[in-house]
Parts: structure tokens; sequence; C-alpha cells
């Protein structure tokens, strides 16, 4: 019902209004279930009313949605008029409003056939608002009000299918035309929403699907034949009402959940969701959760439960144990129509629930007694394994067990932990074990979980075990007892002296066994033990003086050896502490040193050294010697305190040199032991500080043995260097000469002989005799060799070739003449080699045409003759043409 007033009214006067109001319904049976017969709309606009909740009645035939959609709730065939009471409610003012709905069936039709009614009288009309003459709009206070459409999904048609008819009230007058606008019209997508221009009738074109678009939003315009717009746009809501047209889907196909075994029922398992692409808001998409399934069925077969709204899967049975059933499947159903089997889509999906542990199985042994032995004096061995069993989940902390030993063990030898692979208790001796204290050990065991048992589980008996260990009986060393033994003596003791008797224990008391004693380590070998009792007599004189004692402390290490099988030996050590004896004569300390020559300065301060302690060493007295005579007369010493004493020069003069001086020095002992010591004193010249000034401060009277063979050693290696290195300056110029046939290039006056490097043949060709190089006239004619050329490698079966004497008077081209010979008489050898070698010249000439130079060093012959012209011989000439030429000067 709509109300249209131009003032307002009161809100006691609309609520008997439409409390008054009731509806009529003509319905076509049979009804199917949840099918859509009418829709029931209230306008509350002039009283400003908010949101509305419709609710049906207790009849179980209907039922009406939040949009006011009636629905039939099942199958039924009206045998005579129905009635619906709805009640209206406003949320935001809690105002309700009731009215009634008469539900008559219709008339069945005539066995004659139909006759479509006509379409224009069955159409609902809705009418543009009035305007006034010139066709402005009326301004009103409260404006139409055009209830939506309501138009079912997945119609079968026919199609086009009649909505609504859209008129305006000035087609009385002249001709219309109709059209819509929107999506779903001239909008994409287009061709869903048809008009008649004409009759204004909207039709549906195709079926419609709410899941894809739930309402279309279009506006009705009316022109006249010339385009005019005649009336407003009014626009129109249609809504596609739902279907039961899609399946529940769930989220996922397998849910995973787990629940702690021993859950109370009631306990929150998991939640399974699913999804209906149908309108949450009616039944089609109100989803109902039921177990279909539980496998295994153990201990109950209805071990859980779900909340058939939220999906919620909680306990409802007690008795889930891990160790009997350690998961379990469900297969969830998923249906709308809040559940309906008849009528209701469903789907199902598969829920897996794992029994998760609790420590509920304390370990229990798998006996009541282990046994085990162990040698005695052993540690870190593993005596026992000890087993256990344990239904909970392996390697978690609900099955590791931990042992404890709480009983058995008063001294902690022994420890129990656990392997980690098998949960096995590994019994280990961690302490040594005396056979001789205790043969047998009885250990009480109880083992536990990393975590504490569940609540209201209490360890069995079988969780504690006894553990029987046998203690085997070994061979043990013997042992000094003390060790190491302290004994003090005076030193000085003579040879075959009893010390001590130094004795090994033998452990074994249950053995029959003898000990032997040996030496093991006397580093000065001052000692022996008798082999059978231990007694320990000196061999040599205990001297405290000695290196190998330390700190007056002499250590001895003897060795005792059983006779088991096997023997076993022990080690002891035996300490002897020297006392000290006045044994040692005291020393001048230093003894070197130096003194000025004159008196002052010309004093040194000296002390002592004495092997043995006080009282027995110093303060110590200090004496020169009589002897001779002149110690006393040029030095004398005065003691400075105990330890010390200063000599110094008598006279006022003493040449320089090295002195010994003699030194009576005594100690303080009860015998009183004295020594004459030699002071070497250099006494020589000194600087201003008292410093001596000789280069040499070290006494040559004072070198030691080791000094002078260094000293030795270094001249002789020096020596031999000398020696190689002459030898090869000798070998060197017996090359140079072998090599060079003609004189060096500097040293020739001529400059034009010229030096030949290569010269082949080897170290063979330098045999040569270098007096055959000597005038001819002036040797022998006896010790002359024949003239030739001689080869070292050439064959000794040809005899050597013959060439002609030349003439022994010297001329200018003597040598060049002698080479060429040489050079002709080598091509023209048969026996010569096919390569170069250094050919030997027995004879070079007998005389030389440079004449002596004797002459340069005459003062008579200078002067007759110009030496200027050495100048123009070359720079080698330059420095005779600088001493022999120019001035005088």
């Amino acid at each position: 019902p709509l109300i249209k007033s131009a003032y307002p009214l009161s809100e006691e006067f609309l609520d008997a209004y439409y409390s008054s109001l009731s509806y009529s319904v003509v319905v076509v049976q049979p009804l199917r279930y949840f099918s859509f017969f009418f829709c029931l709309a209230v306008d509350f606009a002039n009283c400003g009313r908010g949101q509305l909740k419709f609710e049906s009645g207790s009849t179980s035939d209907f039922r009406i949605d939040a949009s006011g959609v009636v629905y039939a709730a099942r199958d039924l065939e009206l045998t005579g008029p129905a009635s619906l009471t709805v009640q209206v409610n406003d949320i935001a003012t809690k105002r309700q409003w009731t009215t009634q709905v008469k539900v008559s069936p219709a008339l069945k039709p005539p066995t004659t056939p139909e006759v479509p009614p006509a379409k224009s009288q069955d159409l609902t009309e809705i009418m543009f608002p009035s305007r006034n003459a010139d066709s402005q709009l009326k301004r009103m206070k409260r404006d139409w009000v055009i209830p939506p459409i309501n138009v079912a999904e997945n119609s079968r048609g026919p199609f086009p299918q009649e909505l609504v008819r859209i008129r305006s009230d000035h087609d009385k007058n002249r001709s219309l035309r109709y059209s819509v606008t929107g999506p779903g019209a001239d909008q994409p997508p287009t061709g869903i929403f048809i008009i008649d221009p004409i009759s204004g009738e909207l039709s549906v074109n195709k079926p419609l699907d709410r899941e894809h678009i739930p309402n279309f939003h279009l506006r009705a315009h009316a022109v006249d034949l010339n385009g005019n717009q005649v009336e407003n746009p009014i626009d129109i809501i249609i809504n596609v009402i739902d279907m039961n047209d899609n399946r529940p889907e769930f989220t996922h196909q397998i849910w995973n959940g787990s629940v702690p075994e021993g859950s109370k029922p009631g306990t929150f398992v998991m939640t399974v969701t699913s999804v209906d692409k149908d309108d949450p808001k009616t039944f089609n998409g109100m989803l109902r959760y039921k177990i279909l399934s539980q496998n295994p069925e153990s201990p109950s077969s209805n071990m859980f439960t779900i909340n058939n709204k939220t999906g919620g899967i909680i306990t409802v049975a007690a008795g889930l144990d891990r160790e009997k059933v350690s998961q379990y499947t469900l297969i969830i159903q998923a249906t709308d129509m809040e559940g309906n089997p008849m009528y209701g889509l469903s789907n199902t999906a598969t829920a897996v629930i794992k029994v998760t542990d609790i420590n509920d199985n304390p370990p229990e042994f798998t006996a009541e007694t282990f046994f085990g032995s162990v040698p005695e004096n052993r540690v870190n061995v593993i005596v026992a394994n000890l087993t256990v069993t344990d239904k909970d989940q392996p390697n978690t902390l609900a099955w590791n067990a931990v042992y404890k030993i709480t009983g058995g063990d008063p001294t902690g030898s022994f420890s129990v932990p656990t392997d980690p692979t098998t949960n096995e208790g590994l019994v280990t001796v961690v302490k040594p074990i005396d056979y001789e204290t205790s043969r047998t050990y009885v250990l009480t065991v109880e083992a536990r979980n990393e975590v504490p048992l569940a609540r209201g589980i209490h360890s069995p008996r079988q969780s504690t075990a006894t553990v029987s260990i046998q203690v085997i009986d070994v061979n043990e060393s013997p042992y000094f007892q003390p060790d190491p033994k302290l004994i003090k003596l005076e030193e000085g003791m003579l040879p075959e002296s009893t010390l001590t008797t130094f004795t090994a224990q033998d452990p074994d008391r249950f053995m029959q066994q003898s000990i032997r004693y040996s030496k093991l380590a006397d580093p000065a070998n001052w000692l022996r033990i008798d082999p059978n009792t231990g007694r320990i007599t000196t061999v040599a004189v205990l001297d405290r003086e000695s290196p190998f004692v330390k700190n007056s402390l002499y250590n001895a290490t003897f060795m005792a050896s059983d006779n088991g099988e096997p023997p076993a030996t022990g080690t002891g050590t035996l300490q002897i502490y020297l006392l000290d004896i006045n044994d040692n004569a005291p020393k001048v300390f230093p003894q070197e040193a130096e003194i000025c020559e004159k008196p002052e300065p010309n004093a040194v301060n000296i002390t002592a050294v004495d092997g043995d302690l006080n009282p027995n060493a110093g303060p110590f007295a200090f004496e020169l010697a009589h002897r001779p005579t002149d110690v006393r007369r040029n030095w004398t010493i005065t003691r400075i305190s105990g330890d010390y004493a200063q000599l110094r020069l008598k006279i006022g003069y003493l040449e320089s040199g090295i002195y010994d001086l003699p030194i009576i020095i005594t100690d303080s002992g009860n015998l009183p032991m004295s020594n004459t010591s030699y002071l070497r004193i250099k006494v020589c010249q000194c600087d201003p500080h008292g410093d001596c000034t000789d280069q040499q401060h070290i006494m040559a009277a004072g070198l030691g043995t080791g000094a002078i063979i260094s000293i030795l050693l270094c001249i002789i290696i020096l020596l031999i260097l000398v020696l190689m290195f002459v030898v090869w300056m000798k070998r060197r110029d017996k090359e140079r000469q072998a090599k060079q046939l003609l004189i060096d290039p500097e040293d020739d006056v001529r400059d034009n002989i010229l030096k030949y490097d290569e010269e082949g043949g080897g170290e063979e060709d330098q045999d040569y005799d270098l007096s055959q190089l000597q005038q001819p006239d002036t040797l022998e004619h006896d010790t002359i060799k024949p003239v030739g050329i001689r080869r070292m490698d050439e064959r000794p079966l040809h005899p050597e070739p013959q060439y002609p004497m030349r003439s022994a008077a010297p001329h200018p081209g003597d040598i060049g003449d002698f080479i060429n010979e040489g050079l002709k008489a080598a091509d023209n050898d048969p026996t010569a080699p096919p390569y170069d070698s250094l050919l030997v010249f027995d004879y070079e000439g007998s005389g030389s045409t440079a004449g002596s130079l004797s002459s340069l060093n005459s003062s008579s012959s200078g002067g007759d003759q110009d030496y200027d012209y050495l100048n123009d011989w070359g720079p080698r000439f330059r420095k005779l043409a600088d001493m022999y030429g120019g001035s005088d000067d």
C-alpha cells in the first residue's frame, strides 16, 4: 500500500493505518517447496522509517525473508483459503506492525483451450508523477516511491516476459513514446530488458543470474512524438530473486586437525567452512553441516560432533588413545536450504584428525634385574645396558627415558646416561672401583621421561629395576708410601753410608706376591737400592754444590715390581735435602779489573763468591798476601762491609801493565776456610773521567783458550784465501800470455798490432815453451828447437813439416813476415784439422824493430830531440808528448 499526502501524518495514524491493512493473494497450485509466489512491500517513507524486519507467524506452510518475499515452506496444495500473519519490526524505533495475508487457491482452468488474458489488463502499472499544465514539475514535499520489481533468476520463460507497464497520464491527450536506460537496457549488458515504446510494457528478454548481477537500476523516460520530455525520468529497481542453483563448496577438500589424546568431551578440534554462491539471506544460502561417517569407529562411532551452523568440530566422547587409534577420518557434509535433505543441495569434504601424544605411558624395564661386570680401576666403561619399553610416540619428550640411580652407589662411582638412538640406559663407571674394598655393587635405577606424566598417571613398579655389578680383581701396581719421600742429610756423606729404606706396598691383598726394587733415575749416580729390602745406600760423596742439586734438593726415582700375571710396576721419588757444610773456599770476584796508573782515581771494589750457604759464606775477610813483597808495598785493601772490600794503589804512580794480585779471603764458617785467589789488574792511563784510554782494553795475557783458537783459525783462513788469490792471479797471467801472441794493443807504440781473441783448440794448445819467443841469437844452438809450427792435435804418424830459416837480422817487417809464413804453413799443412785452432809459434824473430825505450829515461838524449810530433799519434802517445815535449817545465 502506498500513501501520498501533502501534509505530514502522525505516527499514531500511520500505525493504525498499516495495522488495519490486509492482503489477498491467489496462488496457482500445487505450491512447490521454496517457490516464490508474492512479495510484500510496505512504504514508510512518509514517516521516515529505518530498516525493517519481516517475520512470519507460527504457521509451518509459509516463510518470509528479511526483504518481504514469501516462500512455500514445503510442497502443499491448498484445499481452501489459508491465513498468514506477518509482523514488521522497525529495528531503529523498536515499533511493530502486524498484518494478515489471505492465500486463496486459484480456480482450476476450464477444459476448453486456454485463451491468454490480455496482458494490458494483468500488468501492474507504474504512473509518472502528475505535472501541471505548463509541463513543469510541481514542487512537492514528498516524491513518489516506486517499489522494486522482483524477478526470479533462471526463469524458463517464455521470453520476452512482461514485468510492468509504465504510463503517463498525458497519454490521454497525445501520443507518447516510452523508453528505459541503464545497465541491462542500453548499457552493458544490453538487451536484457526491453520496453514497448507505445504501450510502455517493460519485459525481460532472457534468464537472469543473481550470482552474476543481483539487481538492475533502470530509468524510465516518456517523450512526445517530437522527442520532447513530458515527464521527469523515474527510477526502476529490478531485484533478481535468488533460486537454489548453487551447491555449497568447501574451501578445502581435505581438512587437517589434531586433538591431544585423553581430551575431555567438548574439546575443540577444528573448524571446517564452505561457501554457497546463493543469497546467504535466503534459505538457498543457509548452510548446515553434518558428519556422515567416522573411521575407525573406535572406541565409539560418535567420537566427534560438528556445529551445524559454524562447522566447528568438538569431541563428544572420552577415550581418545593415540596408542590405540592415532588418526580419525571424518566425512563432513554441507547442505543448503538449512540442511533440508530433500530439497537442499549438498557437498562433502574430508576431515583428518590426528590424535597427538601425551605422556600417559611411563617407561617400563624389560627385566627386574640386570647384570654386569667390570675390572677394578677401570673408568668410562659400560657395565650393563638397561632396556625399557614406552608406548608413547618414539623420539618425543614423552618417550625419551631418563635414568637415575636411587640406591646402592654411595660414592657416586656409576652414572646411567641414555643412548639417544635406542633409549637404553648405559650403566657406566665414572670413578675407579677397588676390588679390595667392594667386590659387588647392587644399584637401584629408576626410569622416567623427560616430561612429567600426565595428570592421574602414576609410575608402575616396572619403572624401577636393580643392577648387579661384579668387580673383577686385577693385578695392581705397587705404590710407594709416602711418595715423594723427603729425608734431610748433611752433604759430604761418605760412600757406603745407609740413607733410608724406601719400600712399596702391594694393593692386591688377596694375591700372594713379592716385590723387587730397582733404580730408575739417579742423575749423579750417588745411590744404590737393595732389590729385596729397599734399603738405600750411597756409592759416592753427596755434594750440595753439584749441578744435579737444585735448591739443595736432590731427586732420585726408584721402581717397584711385583711377580703377578702380568707383572705390575710402580715408581716412587726419594727427595734428599742436603744440609750445607763449609766445604768450599771463597774466591775473589770479579777476577779482572782496571785502575789508573796515577793516584786518582785509583780504587776498585771487589767481593767474594762462595759455593756454600750462610753462615758458611759471608761475611768475608780480605787480606793481601805477603809474597811477593811489592804487593803490599804498591797496593792496599780496605774492608767496606761484610761482603765488599776496596783495592787501591798505595803509591803515587805505577807503570802501565797487567798485575796479578794475590788476595787471601776467609769465610765465616764454624771452621773457617781461607783461599788465596788472584785478581788481575790492568794499570793504564785514564782520561778525566777515570776511563782507560788504551785502545786495547782486553789484556793479551787474559785471553782464554777459546779466544786464542778462534784468532788462529781466522788467521789461517785469511792465509788460505790470500794463497788462493795469488795462485788464481798467476794462472790468469799464464792464460793471458798464452792467448796473446802479440803484445797488447795498448802497449804497442806502433798502434798496428791486432789482438786475436779466438784461440780454439782447447787448453792443450797452451803447452808451449815461452822461452822460444826470445831472440834466437841469445840462445844456445843445441837448445833451439827446429823452426816450425807445432800443433797439439796433429797426427803423430806424419813427420813435422820443416820450414826455411828466417834471417836473424831484425827489420821493420819481421813480425809481419813471420805471421804470413805461419799462415802459409798452416794452409799447406795436410794434418790440420777442419777447424781453427791455436797455432804455437816456436820462433818469433830475432829482434824488435822498435828499438830500446831506455832512452826515454835519459835526460841527455831528451833535450836533443823534439817530441812534439807525438801529439799527432793519437791519445795513446799524448802522455809521452806531455812528458818530453814542450817547455822545460
